[in-house]
């Protein structure tokens, strides 16, 4: 399917706006749990990869202003024919700027899919070796408890997974391991 971007020119897209290796990491992983969500939920893994892929090019453009985050990466995207509901589900992931509430499974997916990313980072870089590999399931599911711990990590976005059907600890486990898949890129 046409998607109006594919994948290697979504990731030269990634480069020409985000600089910071950490963002370029987060976006990746994002990516990786996006496809295993749309795999185990039987939705496109390609159209929902490229979302979370995506979903921050403006992120050091707007210095992570959550009232304006997004709609950069909206014009970019809509000026480059990429695909409506990929630009829908990517301004949703932050609904405040856009005065709505997230309503699709894409929309949800995404805002907890990338919220979790940053979760599960922080737990890998609490191991002595900092790795994914070491990481348990059960130690996320115990962080996500832990609101001190990684606290940009909103518990009630990454909630939002009971609302497609994917219950917390699930999606834990869907999410490391998804993450596990591409340590090296990580550099995790």
């Amino acid at each position: 399917m046409d998607y109006g971007i594919d994948r290697p020119a979504a990731l030269e897209l990634l480069h020409q706006h985000l600089t910071q290796p950490n963002m370029i990491k987060h976006c990746l992983a994002s990516e990786a749990v996006m496809r295993a969500l749309a795999q185990h939920l039987k939705q496109d893994k390609e159209q929902w990869g490229l979302a979370g892929l995506l979903h921050d090019l403006d992120a050091e453009a707007t210095a992570d202003d959550l009232s304006i985050h997004t709609h950069q990466t909206v014009k970019i995207l809509e000026d480059k024919g990429v695909d409506p509901e990929i630009i829908d589900a990517i301004a949703m992931h932050n609904a405040a700027a856009h005065n709505k509430e997230r309503c699709t499974k894409f929309h949800h997916a995404l805002a907890a899919g990338e919220t979790i990313t940053g979760l599960i980072t922080a737990t890998a870089l609490v191991y002595p070796d900092k790795k994914l590999a070491s990481v348990k399931p059960k130690s996320v599911r115990k962080r996500i408890k832990e609101k001190a711990f990684a606290a940009g990590a909103n518990r009630d976005i990454i909630r939002e997974c009971e609302l497609i059907a994917i219950p917390l600890p699930d999606f834990c486990d869907l999410c490391l391991i998804a993450m596990q898949g591409i340590a090296d890129d990580l550099g995790l």
